[in-house]
């Protein structure tokens, strides 16, 4: 039976796969989940000796049922391909009994490559399988990492043009660095004076803008999103909770059917929602631990049932975690409430007005798969220096959140479940504040200068998209108020 979509605020309108992928947001403003989640076709043993590219599709062909097989492995093959450092794309690594699924592999070394790769590739397919004949304008707001992943991959793309907004002060210097340098007369990137909540808010309102929607419908454009909040984004993602199940099995480190733990650096909730998607697949997860930095408002939630975005926000050293409206948990609330749309969308305006909502008894029941937790700044440093300590190996600062927190589950819980650590990024794109962890000596030096010292001490190379951006010139240097969003659209488009 083939998998359809419909929005989480409203649930009588059904739509494929490729177009919920075209749209990226329902028009309600919300967000396309699946009519149901399929379960895996193949089993653990037979998935345990494929590659990653064979898994992608036995997951995605599951979920994205209007694409042809010859459309959907074209994807796959041209998304998971050289532009990864090694063959087997998301390489499991162990180090104090935990594995570390390193995600980091991509051409702008951070997870959101993973699903970026391919999403340029759904998106064109799904225009042509819908006759699109608009350019695709991809909206997208970052916090640091899915702004470079989703300008390398749509970046000279025909037929698409792509903006990304982030938060001016609210990301690395590597991380800026990656994206004022992007190349591709298709590309725009604009810093706003506000944080992540601010440009992700603002996205969504363009979205919502029907005016400009008419001003581009007749100049021939129409908004797509590349944020977690398109499903094409999240399909993607639980494949490499299905490949680490997989290859663990090949390996010998679990029996068939043994339950694992999974441990996520949560901040817009896909990454672990994704892993959610994944158990219910048939994926054998015992438990999916969501860990926060100091902006905890997901721990808070999982505590408490209450959802609460009323606080102070916190710029720390993970800042793609720095977010206080965590998007996609809109997906997994919609579906604790029993696929009632109303429902949500009665949660969603109160999220919208008053900045909180409270679950029910009854949902929060439905919650008891997922454990949450935080580590503060103090808590992320030691872990990383403990970790280097003990081992040799480096974590970037987001890894280490969720490193920290699986300590404290293991404290609390004593379980001691064979557990994965999604490793979401490259420790050398947050150099500084990892190095300063190691050893506050390294304070001294420049960037870049920490970079090769990182090299050193870690005994690693320095990845190609760190050296691609030492010398390259700033190529995109817009800067605009929060309220100016619109208006810096309006220019890129030439609509103004």
């Amino acid at each position: 039976m083939g998998v359809l979509y419909s929005s989480t605020r409203d649930s009588s309108k059904k739509v494929t796969a490729s177009q919920a992928i075209l749209k990226g947001l329902s028009d309600d403003g919300g967000l396309f989940v699946p009519d149901h989640i399929p379960a895996l076709e193949c089993s653990m043993r037979d998935l345990a000796g494929k590659s990653y590219q064979e898994v992608a599709y036995e997951v995605m062909k599951l979920f994205l049922t209007d694409f042809t097989q010859d459309e959907l492995s074209g994807c796959i093959s041209r998304a998971y391909d050289s532009k990864f450092d090694t063959e087997v794309i998301a390489p499991l690594v162990e180090a104090e009994d935990t594995y570390y699924l390193e995600l980091f592999h991509g051409s702008t070394i951070a997870f959101k490559d993973m699903a970026l790769s391919i999403l340029p590739h759904l998106m064109i397919t799904s225009a042509k399988k819908n006759h699109v004949e608009n350019e695709i304008v991809i909206l997208t707001a970052t916090s640091g990492d899915t702004g470079k992943a989703a300008l390398a991959g749509f970046a000279g793309v025909e037929g698409t043009r792509i903006i990304v907004f982030y938060p001016k002060n609210g990301v690395s210097p590597i991380q800026e660095k990656q994206m004022v340098t992007q190349k591709g007369d298709n590309t725009c990137v604009v810093g706003i004076h506000g944080n992540f909540d601010d440009a992700q808010t603002g996205v969504k309102t363009l979205f919502n803008d029907k005016e400009l929607a008419a001003q581009m419908a007749a100049c021939g454009l129409q908004f797509s999103s590349a944020n977690s909040i398109n499903i094409g984004r999240l399909v993607p993602q639980v494949v490499y909770y299905v490949y680490s199940y997989a290859k663990l099995l090949a390996e010998g480190r679990i029996e068939d059917g043994e339950e694992i733990n999974v441990v996520v650096p949560t901040g817009n909730f896909g990454n672990i929602l994704a892993a959610f998607y994944a158990k219910n697949m048939g994926v054998p997860i015992h438990k999916l631990i969501c860990a926060s930095n100091e902006n905890k408002v997901l721990y808070d939630f999982f505590s408490t049932g209450r959802y609460d975005r009323n606080r102070e926000f916190v710029l720390t050293s993970s800042p793609s975690m720095d977010i206080l409206i965590s998007s996609n948990l809109e997906r997994l609330i919609y579906r604790i409430a029993g696929d009632d749309a109303k429902k949500n969308a009665e949660l969603m305006a109160a999220l919208s007005q008053t900045g909180c909502y409270e679950i029910t008894e009854q949902m929060r029941k439905q919650l008891a798969d997922f454990y949450g937790n935080y580590a503060d700044e103090e808590e992320t440093a030691k872990r990383i220096k403990s970790m280097y300590t003990n081992t040799g190996y480096v974590l970037d600062t987001h890894t280490a959140v969720a490193s920290a927190v699986y300590q404290k589950y293991v404290a609390e819980t004593g379980d001691r479940t064979k557990t994965v650590i999604a490793s979401t990024a490259s420790p050398f794109k947050f150099t500084r504040n990892v190095m300063n962890a190691i050893d506050e000596k390294y304070d001294s030096m420049s960037d870049f200068e920490l970079v090769d010292e990182l090299s050193r001490i870690g005994g690693v190379d320095v990845p190609n998209a760190i050296e691609e951006i030492r010398t390259a010139p700033v190529v995109h240097d817009n800067v605009c108020a929060k309220t100016e969003m619109k208006e810096a659209v309006m220019q890129f488009l030439g609509i103004a």
